[in-house]
């Protein structure tokens, strides 16, 4: 049976994870702004606004559980090259699929607000997916689960 500092602890874990994927996704829509073609830019810029916005929201919640919010790398390795549009569109649906799947982890690490918060950046990040990939699956947040770790390639850190 968890006690309520494991409890804390689960959850101030899976939101740094979430944290750490928002640093991610935000460097990520950084490239993915550089590379989509003009009639998707508006998206991108919508999405990397969407994904600073839930960035900051999860680094005062981790300060409001009493942790101190990990800070954002300088780069992140991309899991393939992004040289064209086409490219850039893949990276944007593959971004918010992983980050799904780690929402899908907060969900189930926290309870009230912040898991309502949680599901609906879930919610969120799918239907971004959906519109970026023109298809969706059946349980978003869960598919990547089959896979390594949500956060492994998005939010590893370059090399430096």
């Amino acid at each position: 049976m968890s006690t309520p500092k494991d409890t804390k602890g689960a959850e101030l874990g899976a939101l740094q994870a979430a944290l750490a994927a928002e640093h991610a996704v935000v460097y990520g829509y950084g490239v993915v702004g550089g590379k989509i073609d003009d009639s998707r830019r508006g998206e991108a810029r919508s999405a990397y606004d969407a994904h600073r916005a839930r960035r900051d929201e999860l680094a005062r919640a981790i300060r409001d559980v009493g942790g101190k919010p990990e800070v954002s790398a300088a780069a992140y390795a991309l899991p393939f090259d992004v040289r064209d549009s086409a490219a850039a569109v893949r990276l944007a649906a593959d971004l918010e699929e992983r980050v799904a799947g780690v929402y899908s982890d907060l969900v189930r690490a926290s309870s009230g607000d912040r898991r309502r918060m949680a599901a609906e950046a879930l919610r969120e990040a799918a239907v971004r997916a959906v519109r970026w990939r023109g298809e969706s699956v059946a349980f978003p947040g869960l598919a990547e689960r089959a896979a390594p770790s949500a956060t492994s390639v998005a939010a590893t850190p370059s090399p430096s």
